[in-house]
């Protein structure tokens, strides 16, 4: 199986967990390509989408699906969405696309995360990704030199603005092995707005391929 087709088949699985009548939260990425184009399938069972990123809303309409507010839904059922990374306790690193922030937040509305990978995402331990961070700008040194001194090697995203307004540094050189500490310590630092660990909360369930972790 070609990676192209895991991800097809686990974005096509992961169309099992959505209910009638509900409004589905939806990531970013190569993988959620697929599973909008699943989605559009089933499109009438559905009242609309919450969406991570602009580029996921653009395909969600093409598809007809109503791309909803969150503040107007309130708390969701299903959010699907893909990762850079995914540990065997099915925590996540997330943000190579860039959307991490408004991908954080869906995560957390959401009674149940569905992560659907390739099997070249799984990993025994987080950080072979760069771990995205999204900053306020003004604060990017600050931030980098923080990282440095937690033993990071922060590269900044050149030429990249998030859907937020704000810039991305990847971090390099990171073993994790305490995801959710780690994801606390950098949440401290004045001027980060997220973390592309999603420890705290990891995925509830994760599609890869034929396989279901």
């Amino acid at each position: 199986m070609t990676k192209d087709e895991e991800k097809r088949r686990a974005a096509e699985r992961a169309i099992a967990y959505v209910e009638d009548g509900s409004v589905v939260g939806v990531g970013t990425g190569s993988t959620v390509k697929f599973f909008i184009d699943a989605l559009a399938r089933i499109k009438g069972r559905i009242e609309g989408a919450v969406s991570s990123s602009e580029q996921s809303t653009r395909q969600l309409r093409e598809h007809g699906i109503a791309v909803l507010d969150l503040n107007a839904t309130g708390p969701l059922g299903l959010y699907v969405d893909g990762a850079d990374e995914c540990d065997p306790h099915k925590r996540l690193i997330k943000g190579g696309g860039g959307a991490l922030t408004r991908e954080k937040i869906i995560a957390a509305a959401s009674r149940r995360f569905v992560c659907i990978v390739d099997a070249g995402k799984r990993v025994d331990v987080l950080g072979r990704f760069p771990l995205p961070i999204e900053v306020i700008p003004m604060a990017r040194s600050h931030v980098a030199r923080a990282l440095v001194a937690l033993g990071g090697q922060p590269i900044w995203r050149d030429g990249f603005t998030t859907d937020n307004g704000n810039v991305i540094l990847d971090v390099h050189n990171l073993r994790i092995v305490d995801p959710v500490g780690l994801e606390g310590e950098l949440n401290q630092i004045a001027g980060v707005v997220t973390v592309g660990l999603f420890a705290k909360r990891p995925a509830d369930i994760v599609l890869c391929g034929e396989a279901t972790l």
